[in-house]
């Protein structure tokens, strides 16, 4: 996989933008979450969702401002090892349908979550690097708070990004 294609727009356009996801706790959310992600080859769901909570169960992913960035502990692979490549990485943006509990460290309600799937140690540090700094942009955050249309998050993901390229 190329560093190319982990650009984090074209990750939250392999996962999806979800709007109005049910749930009163993370965990149920992130239950939700999972009947929302597209099909991830050679990894069953439920597989992935005891791994997100067992990496919930030794810190909260609530980061602060109202985000969370929950993802599983390590890496998934496939059968072999191998990192798996066919539909991973991805990043699903979920907004619950009310903002909810996760024990963040400034005490907010999480009303943005940013489900990280990753098949490299690499990869996944490169996406929530991408995703801190994105979320500390103001005109970025303001858009994910109003929950913004697909299109207008993608398209300010897309135009961060560009400036990044140039700036390296």
């Amino acid at each position: 996989m190329t560093e190319n294609t982990w650009n984090l727009a074209s990750l939250i356009e392999r996962g999806g933008i979800h709007y109005n996801i049910s749930g009163s706790n993370p965990k149920e959310l992130l239950a939700g979450a999972m009947d929302i992600l597209p099909p991830i080859l050679s990894l069953d769901s439920k597989e992935l969702y005891r791994e997100i909570l067992e990496r919930e169960a030794l810190m909260p992913t609530g980061v602060g401002r109202g985000i969370a960035l929950p993802h599983p502990r390590n890496p998934l692979l496939g059968d072999g090892g191998e990192p798996l490549t066919s539909s991973l990485p991805l990043v699903a943006l979920v907004f619950p349908a009310q903002p909810l509990d996760w024990n963040t460290q400034d005490g907010s309600k999480v009303h943005t979550v940013f489900l990280i799937v990753s098949s490299s140690a690499k990869q996944h540090l490169n996406t929530l690097s991408k995703i801190n700094f994105l979320c500390q942009q103001e005109k970025f955050y303001s858009l994910i708070k109003a929950r913004s249309s697909k299109e207008d998050i993608i398209a300010a993901i897309r135009e961060a990004e560009a400036g990044w390229a140039g700036a390296l």
